[in-house]
């Protein structure tokens, strides 16, 4: 497994976790880097293959959140939720097909959002970012699945994390709702990524019970 994310501390922190759960000291591997960037993509193809020999599942998980109306969104804020949320998606899914093709298998994940499936007020530029990424998984679906590659948008409702907390969200709140944890969507990442390979997922959406 390898991991990336821009900062550093966390991505060796999750490295060594997973690594204690393992018992092993190579589970999991990071990379620091921009996943917006070409070059991040690159460089975590390379050294999956320098570790590995082949790529199976690329989750693309990237995601900035940022709630506000429109005329309260600068032109500087669009660009850089369609960076993390559109363009990280599409450097990582443009680095690892060609692997994926020669192998005749693979998973690419797109973790989109219920906001990918219909829109909501203040949410205009996030919802056209969380659309676009539907979108492009099902294009790909349609692309890919004849070299036998697995393309799917998994849209899960709110989760407790720090996303967007400060940008529309508050920590209190998000803290005392019924929202989903990690864990739990991760369990669904999972199930998604194991299934048989002659059967696939095309969307999924994970709401929590409130």
């Amino acid at each position: 497994m390898i991991l990336t994310a821009r900062r550093a501390e966390r991505l060796r922190a999750i490295a060594d976790e997973i690594n204690h759960s393992a018992k092993r000291e190579d589970a999991a591997l990071w990379l620091a880097g921009d996943a917006a960037q070409a070059e991040t993509a690159e460089a975590v193809v390379a050294l999956a293959m320098e570790r590995f020999g082949r790529v199976d599942v690329l989750v693309n998980n990237a995601g900035l959140g940022r709630y506000s109306a429109l005329v309260d969104t600068t032109a500087e804020e669009y660009d850089e939720l369609m960076d993390a949320n559109v363009r990280s998606g599409f450097v990582f899914s443009k680095a690892v097909v060609p692997q994926m093709i020669a192998q005749e298998a693979g998973t690419i994940v797109f973790i989109s959002s219920v906001a990918g499936l219909a829109g909501a007020p203040n949410e205009a530029v996030y919802c056209a970012s969380k659309f676009a990424q539907v979108g492009m998984a099902q294009a790909l679906d349609a692309e890919l699945r004849k070299h036998g590659i697995k393309v799917q948008a998994i849209c899960p409702g709110g989760m407790k994390t720090e996303f967007a907390i400060g940008h529309g969200r508050d920590a209190e709140t998000v803290s005392h709702s019924l929202m989903m944890n990690p864990a739990e969507v991760a369990e669904t990442v999972v199930f998604a990524c194991g299934l048989q390979a002659n059967v696939r997922i095309p969307s999924m959406t994970v709401r929590h019970m409130g």
